[in-house]
């Protein structure tokens, strides 16, 4: 008990046989807690910094709630607003990727189509010529009654 009664900086590292744990003030507990509220760092990031050790295990949300901290900082909420911006960005470049390749094929698709226009024309002209018939069909000509 003697050790708990002692703080230095807050902050009084005990060990016990599997563990180790930290015995925080409350001073000590509000103060990272509002370090936590005033970064942009993860519960994790500054639960090392203040203790050197990287598992939280939802200690610092157990004080906020202790001690009746808003679980929800403004920072964290932009960070994730932006997360979700990113996420339908990257859906909607990713469409728009899809959608850029679909006019690549129809753009080629239709030079495809456009040549086989020119062929054909070409050779119903080339036709024509050599065989001395009309190929092409006449425009403003009634069909032909059967």
């Amino acid at each position: 008990m003697e050790e708990k009664s002692k703080f230095i900086s807050g902050l009084i590292p005990t060990q016990t046989f599997l563990t180790s744990r930290f015995y925080f003030s409350e001073e000590k507990k509000h103060e990272i807690i509002q370090d936590y509220l005033n970064s942009s760092f993860t519960k994790r990031e500054i639960w090392e910094k203040h203790t050197g050790k990287c598992g939280e295990h939802g200690i610092l949300l157990r004080w906020m709630r202790e001690y009746g901290y808003s679980d929800k900082r403004p920072n964290f909420v932009s960070k994730t607003k932006q997360m979700k911006d990113k996420t339908n960005l990257s859906s909607e470049s990713f469409e728009n990727i899809q959608l850029k390749k679909r006019i690549e094929e129809l753009e080629k698709q239709l030079k495809d189509v456009e040549m086989k226009a020119i062929a054909f024309s070409t050779m119903v002209d080339l036709a024509e010529k050599e065989f001395k018939i009309s190929i092409r069909k006449k425009f403003n000509t009634k069909p032909s009654k059967k």
